[in-house]
């Protein structure tokens, strides 16, 4: 993909294809808790008409790239370019009926859930300064087939039957999309 191609992408379908959906919808702006750090009430706006981004809490914004940008922590636009066209095949048409989500995962086919065991994946959680342990007792292995090739994630099981999806290279969602507790020692 070009430049030009890149920047026809819409913020809210990439945003999407991340695992970031808006919490509300005033007008032509989307909020969002933000991409780029942590946060419990929504700053980050995209504005639908123009596609461009402005986090309020880091006084950032700006267009596909320049998201990208503070994603990947790089100024490297060929980088770039390449990080945004991996997410281009998870790219769909947000939906933003702030209602029930729909449970729809047409990318993802032949899913198959077991343990996690994977060494690659055991691995990043290792580099991500996660428990082993916990990981192994909270989250599952997901395999699953895109366009031919079976990919494979660790899978965060939530309260509504569906995963929060990482791996080295890839971050998503199985929906439904909902939240999880982990209760340690009775709390």
């Amino acid at each position: 993909m070009n430049i030009n191609e890149i920047k026809k992408i819409k913020l809210a379908d990439y945003l999407q294809s991340l695992g970031y959906t808006p919490v509300k919808q005033q007008g032509r702006s989307l909020w969002y808790k933000s991409p780029l750090r942590n946060e419990t009430d929504a700053s980050f706006k995209v504005n639908t008409e123009l596609n461009q981004w402005y986090d309020f809490g880091i006084g950032k914004g700006g267009n596909i790239i320049a998201l990208a940008a503070e994603l990947y922590h790089s100024e490297n636009v060929a980088y770039l370019l390449e990080r945004i066209a991996e997410r281009t095949p998870y790219i769909r048409p947000a939906s933003f009926s702030f209602g029930e989500q729909k449970t729809h995962n047409s990318s993802f086919q032949g899913v198959q859930v077991g343990e996690l065991s994977s060494p690659a994946l055991i691995d990043y959680l290792r580099g991500r300064g996660i428990n082993i342990e916990l990981a192994k007792r909270e989250c599952k292995e997901l395999r699953y087939e895109y366009e031919g090739k079976t990919y494979f994630v660790v899978g965060f099981p939530n309260i509504s039957g569906g995963y929060e999806l990482r791996n080295r290279y890839f971050k998503g969602c199985l929906a439904p999309k909902d939240i999880t507790h982990i209760r340690q020692q009775g709390e």
